[in-house]
């Protein structure tokens, strides 16, 4: 089992090379490539033939006068090459070599429990019985579910299976001796461009489908369905931004937290809406530089609701960063039971319907933090939330247009 990111030549290694390669070795052997369709296997199947064709000489074989479909061929030295989609049938086959080539063609698919369920189902009844005794399959795909194919077998430990994790950007003892955050493909694809690919599809699906570590796609909490979209608009009344503070800044070696602040509105209509997200991983200066900028763009009008760390350290950044938003409506606190807990009351509504965000480029991330919390990777973005609601509740909304002062307690 070979696990890959999108665009990193995998059909090229498997479903063209590799059969052609195998050929050399098995001459006389079956040999099964299965697609998540029909027309894509036999568009790799055309492919692998005409290779064959272009190098008979050098391969010793060539392609059988009469047997060149696309999607079955057979050589001059006695192999047989048979191209199916995953809802197709191979009864009546048995195969040295099942090779199967990103069964799950997207979301959608990955997503739909009777879809997955049906993949598992033709693995095990429609492919795994087809194999010859000492027969081999090679699966290569990229991760899109906790529960696609390539997960159910990992889970269901199948005897014999060895698995091959190739993450768009190195993790620790990573198979192929890359450095930590080193990119698969720089060539292809540099750090540059793969960041700018995960801001874009956001950290679920950078996760998954680029380092090929899905993780459970819901959480218990956030009904994010019954969050609405609104359009910008000046804020009259109580609006607070929430910090939640990281303790590690990002580099190669590490995966840290994220330092997040959350502008949350209290309409008078009793409804909240988001109205700004931003969220950095840096150093202490970076930190302390953007809240700063975030403070002056939000103006004095806007409470700061800030964690207190427990500890000398904790009363000290407090304190520092209360002296610097001098001017500011500041507020910090310690933190109090589970997260879970803290986040519950925003969550209550949430789920009656209460909540809106601005439409805005930081929605997909912070939605998608909210739908998997508490089981998702992440929980910056909802501890940030959560302390914007909660400030918005326990302090009166006339403090906002009070003098400005700051209450550390």
């Amino acid at each position: 089992m070979i696990l890959m990111p999108p665009g990193s030549a995998k059909s090229t290694y498997t479903s063209l090379l590799f059969p052609v390669w195998w050929f050399l070795r098995h001459p006389r052997s079956m040999v099964i490539c299965a697609s998540h369709s029909l027309g894509l296997a036999r568009s790799f199947g055309r492919r692998a033939r005409d290779l064959v064709q272009e190098h008979a000489e050098r391969l010793g074989f060539a392609i059988k006068p009469g047997h060149r479909a696309a999607d079955n061929w057979s050589t001059t030295a006695g192999g047989e090459y048979l191209a199916v989609g995953v809802r197709g049938a191979v009864v009546g086959r048995r195969a040295d070599l099942i090779i199967i080539d990103d069964p799950v063609k997207s979301h959608a698919i990955a997503d739909s429990k009777r879809q997955r369920d049906f993949i598992w189902d033709w693995y095990k009844s429609d492919v795994s019985t087809r194999l010859k005794p000492g027969g081999r399959v090679a699966l290569v795909m990229t991760r899109w579910h906790k529960d696609d194919l390539g997960g159910l077998l990992e889970a269901t430990a199948e005897d014999g299976w060895r698995v091959l994790r190739l993450p768009a950007l190195a993790e620790a003892n990573d198979p192929l001796g890359r450095p930590p955050g080193e990119p698969l493909w720089p060539e292809w694809e540099d750090k540059t461009a793969l960041a700018r690919r995960r801001a874009l599809i956001g950290d679920r699906a950078w996760s998954a489908l680029y380092q090929q570590r899905p993780h459970a796609p819901g959480g218990s909490l956030f009904r994010i369905d019954r969050i609405a979209e609104t359009e910008a608009t000046e804020p009259d009344g109580h609006v607070v931004r929430g910090w939640d503070f990281a303790a590690t800044a990002k580099d190669d070696r590490n995966e840290p937290d994220w330092t997040v602040g959350v502008k949350l509105w209290r309409a008078d209509d009793r409804r909240w809406i988001v109205l700004d997200v931003v969220r950095i991983r840096g150093s202490g200066l970076e930190v302390e530089e953007l809240l700063l900028q975030t403070a002056a763009r939000d103006g004095r009008k806007v409470t700061i609701a800030m964690p207190q760390d427990p500890g000398q350290a904790g009363k000290f950044q407090a304190s520092w960063f209360t002296a610097r938003l001098r001017g500011f409506h500041v507020v910090s606190s310690r933190e109090s039971g589970p997260k879970t807990e803290r986040a519950r009351y925003v969550a209550t509504q949430v789920e009656a319907g209460h909540v809106a965000i601005v439409r805005a480029p930081w929605n997909r991330a912070f939605l998608e933090e909210l739908r998997d919390f508490p089981n998702g990777s992440k929980d910056d973005q909802v501890d940030a939330l959560a302390r914007a609601f909660n400030t918005l509740e326990t302090e009166p909304a006339a403090a906002a247009m009070a003098p400005v002062h700051h209450m550390v307690r």
